[in-house]
């Protein structure tokens, strides 16, 4: 594997960074949960009006037609400056199935209203408080119509679409809903970091078309989580990133004894660490962006390492952190919370830690299987 971003992707990327900074994303974000919000309006429109919900959108529909790393670099700069925006629900999740797997109609229909921001995407998923299976999916549909719950919904309350997973004669569909005057009861539910907004939706024989074909649908989610794992991994990668530089900075300046606290041992190696488990995750992440980007079979193994030690590492930095900082990483006024949360919610926004360690572990089997034959 050799991947490295192009000058042009190297350069989106730094512009990204520009923009947010100077969109003050960080501080936005803190007010959202200060006014309990669910995301920043303002941010949203003006993340719309860059075209970055376009960017893998094909021309065809309005989009800017680009590949899967200028996505990437996005999703780093998001991570790292903690953006309040719908971006991963609507574009990892939802924009990137209608593009594989709705038909001319749908794609016609609904891409352009993504990119203008007249349409906002989401996935539903989970029923319980445990992983979801092709067994125990309770929500159904008869007749086209949906009924049951679903919880903890990405940015539900701001979305005007979603993509349910649930149970047919045939088997288990994936199928699009407008949750707009279509018998949908959204409710908000709290969360670690509610400037990520989750919610209840309750389908009442809610209307709804079938992407691809019956009883594919949890063979087109593993497709979709997959290839979502990669894009999280790279705003997970962002954020740990974010809580170490904050780290390093706060050590150089802040004094002890008339030393500054990062000539200590005991913080040398506090940073020392933090940088180790962030490198494995880029090197882990990096190799999943080269699988998804060359539709490689080593993918669901690739997306599972990079989500595992993505997650460890954001979870890890985002911690020792607060740590680094003392008494004020505890404090509100300070930004180490704001990572802390953000970090425990991509933990489970997909899938738990412990859900993707199974997947990896089932697809290590697998593909030794496979070679023996």
């Amino acid at each position: 594997m050799n991947l490295d971003f192009s000058d042009d992707q190297k350069f989106l990327q730094s512009e990204a960074r520009k923009f947010l900074e100077k969109e003050q994303s960080l501080q936005r974000s803190r007010s959202v949960l200060d006014t309990k919000q669910q995301y920043d309006k303002d941010l949203w429109a003006k993340v719309l009006a860059m075209g970055w919900t376009g960017i893998r959108i094909p021309e065809l529909y309005g989009g800017l037609g680009l590949g899967y790393l200028e996505l990437c670099v996005i999703a780093e700069e998001l991570g790292r400056s903690l953006a309040p925006v719908p971006f991963s629900s609507s574009v990892y999740l939802f924009t990137e199935a209608i593009i594989k797997f709705a038909d001319e109609q749908i794609k016609s229909e609904i891409l352009p209203k993504l990119i203008s921001g007249e349409c906002v995407g989401t996935l539903a998923i989970t029923e319980q408080l445990f992983a979801p299976t092709a067994s125990n999916i309770k929500v159904s549909v008869d007749n086209n119509q949906i009924i049951g719950t679903k919880i903890a919904v990405p940015d539900a309350s701001v979305a005007t679409h979603v993509l349910v997973i649930c149970k047919s004669k045939t088997g288990i569909d994936l199928r699009l809903v407008d949750l707009i005057n279509n018998n949908c009861e959204v409710q908000d539910q709290d969360t670690i970091d509610n400037s990520r907004g989750h919610s209840l939706i309750e389908f009442n024989n809610a209307n709804s078309q079938l992407l691809s074909n019956a009883g594919d649908g949890w063979a087109l989610l593993q497709n979709i989580l997959n290839q979502a794992a990669v894009l999280f991994s790279f705003e997970q990668i962002g954020g740990a990133q974010a809580t170490l530089d904050m780290a390093n900075a706060y050590a150089k300046q802040r004094f002890a004894f008339g030393r500054a606290i990062g000539s200590y041992q005991a913080i040398k190696h506090k940073l020392a660490d933090m940088y180790i488990g962030l490198t494995l995750a880029k090197s882990n992440t990096y190799y999943a962006a080269w699988a998804l980007l060359n539709d490689s079979t080593e993918l669901e193994v690739a997306a599972a390492t990079a989500r595992v030690s993505a997650t460890e590492a954001f979870q890890f930095c985002s911690k020792e952190n607060i740590q680094t900082h003392g008494g004020n990483g505890f404090t509100w006024e300070y930004d180490c919370h704001l990572f802390y949360r953000r970090s425990k919610l991509l933990s489970l926004n997909i899938g738990s830690l412990a859900a993707w360690k199974e997947k990896l572990v089932s697809g290590l089997e697998r593909s030794n299987l496979n070679s023996l034959d």
